[in-house]
């Protein structure tokens, strides 16, 4: 039985990715080095049999798609878009530790922004559009929402994403062993392709 494989794209860098700010929904662009890995995807994702390819609608994972090679056989699907930040959306965690000590934007949420709950709402629609899908597929989006598309793929708390890091530009495959009841993470932050 050949079982399906969701591989899973984080976007290039930008500059906030760079400096550690938390980038939600403002869409930043990729920088020189981001259009790089972009490009260095593209011979990465190289030879992979896909079905489907989906991708959040925010310019840093629609153009590292595009890069990849993916472009025109991408759907925008709009439950990819990253984690809401609000308040937060362009700090970095340490500044935000200066007001509140000790948070954690798992465990304490954003103000103004969306709630762990909604982001892993999100997260599970796109899995049940993956799983819907017969071959394999490709996701292209922002660190967060991947990292909890992982946790709720093994059917884990959404908090769990916490232990999954994502590099910038990383590949990720989600699959299963033995049959479709044991899903496995079968490689997780490969980042080999764009290493300095």
């Amino acid at each position: 039985m050949n079982l399906p494989t969701v591989y899973l794209a984080r976007h290039g860098e930008t500059a906030w990715s760079l400096t550690g700010q938390h980038t939600g929904l403002s869409d930043l662009p990729l920088i020189e080095s981001g259009v790089a890995m972009a490009r260095a995807l593209k011979d990465r994702l190289a030879g992979l049999n896909i079905a489907k390819v989906y991708t959040s609608p925010l310019q840093r994972a629609a153009k590292t798609c595009e890069l990849a090679g993916f472009g025109a056989q991408a759907e925008i699907e709009p439950d990819l878009v990253e984690w809401n930040y609000g308040a937060y959306d362009g700090r970095t965690s340490a500044d935000i530790q200066k007001d509140h000590p000790g948070w954690e934007i798992f465990r304490d949420g954003c103000p103004g922004g969306e709630t762990l709950a909604q982001v892993a709402a999100r997260a599970d629609r796109v899995i049940k559009r993956a799983r819907s899908v017969d071959g394999n597929v490709l996701l292209f989006g922002s660190g967060h929402i991947l990292r909890i598309i992982g946790a709720r793929w093994l059917g884990l708390d959404a908090v769990q994403g916490y232990s999954l890091f994502l590099n910038t530009a990383s590949v990720s495959e989600l699959g299963y062993e033995h049959n479709l009841t044991h899903p496995v993470i079968r490689l997780w932050n490969d980042h080999r392709h764009v290493a300095k």
